[in-house]
C-alpha cells in the first residue's frame, strides 16, 4: 500500500486557490441579467393573478400557494408589510382587506383576488413623498415615539387604524386587549398606546 504523501506547499497553494475561488463565486453580486423575478412565467405552476392594492391594480404571474404576504414583497415590491414570524403570531405583516385586518402571511395571495388590499404605503394621502399627507396614526406615532427599530411599525399601525375604526380603543384596557396580536420586540408598548388613544380620543 502506497504510504501518505504530506500536503506540499504546491498542494496547500492550490487547495487555497480553489477555495477561495469557490467561496468568491458564492460572494460575488447577482448580475441582474442573470436574476429571473419571481413573477416570471418560468415559475413551475404559476398562475396569473390580480390584486387590488392601495386603489391600483397589480397584475402579477405566482404559484397558487404563494402568501399575500410574499406576493406583496417578493412580487410587487411593497416592501413595508414586514415578515416576521410567517406563522400569523407576531402582527408584524398585518394588511387591511375590505376594511379588516388580516395577518397577511396566512392567507394565499389567489384568495385575495376581487377585494380591496390596503398596507402601510396605502394609509397617507398623495402620490408625492414630498407632499404627501399621513394618517393621523402615522402622525401620533411619529409624535409619541411609537417606534425603536420601526421593524413592527407597519403591522402596529395597520392594526392601530383598524381597532380604532372597529371602536375597540375607548380605553387603555381595551387597546391593549385588542392590540394583543402585535408584538414589539423593543418594548415601545407605552408609546404606541399613547398614540392610539390620543387618536382616538380625538375621533
Amino acid at each position: 500500500m502506497a504510504s501518505k504523501q504530506p500536503l506540499g506547499n504546491s498542494s496547500r497553494r492550490t487547495f487555497l486557490k480553489h477555495t477561495t475561488g469557490l467561496v468568491g463565486l458564492t460572494l460575488a453580486p447577482m448580475n441582474q441579467a442573470d436574476y429571473i423575478a419571481p413573477s416570471s412565467s418560468v415559475v413551475q405552476g404559476a398562475t396569473d393573478l390580480t390584486l387590488r392594492i392601495n386603489g391600483r391594480v397589480y397584475p402579477l404571474r405566482a404559484e397558487p400557494r404563494t402568501t399575500l404576504l410574499d406576493a406583496l414583497r417578493e412580487y410587487l415590491h411593497l416592501t413595508g408589510t414586514k415578515k416576521g414570524c410567517d406563522h400569523g403570531q407576531c402582527g408584524a405583516c398585518t394588511v387591511h382587506v375590505n376594511g379588516e385586518r388580516i395577518t397577511s402571511c396566512l392567507t394565499l395571495a389567489i384568495m385575495q383576488q376581487g377585494k380591496d388590499i390596503t398596507t402601510i404605503e396605502g394609509l397617507s394621502k398623495g402620490d408625492d413623498s414630498a407632499t404627501a399627507r399621513l394618517h393621523p396614526v402615522q402622525e401620533a406615532f411619529l409624535k409619541h415615539d411609537g417606534f425603536q427599530c420601526g421593524y413592527c411599525t407597519p403591522g402596529q399601525i395597520m392594526s392601530a387604524v383598524a381597532c380604532i375604526r372597529e371602536g375597540h380603543a375607548t380605553s387603555d384596557h381595551q387597546c391593549r386587549e385588542w392590540m394583543s396580536g402585535n408584538i414589539c420586540r423593543c418594548g415601545a408598548y407605552a408609546n404606541i398606546l399613547a398614540a392610539i388613544r390620543e387618536v382616538a380620543s380625538a375621533q
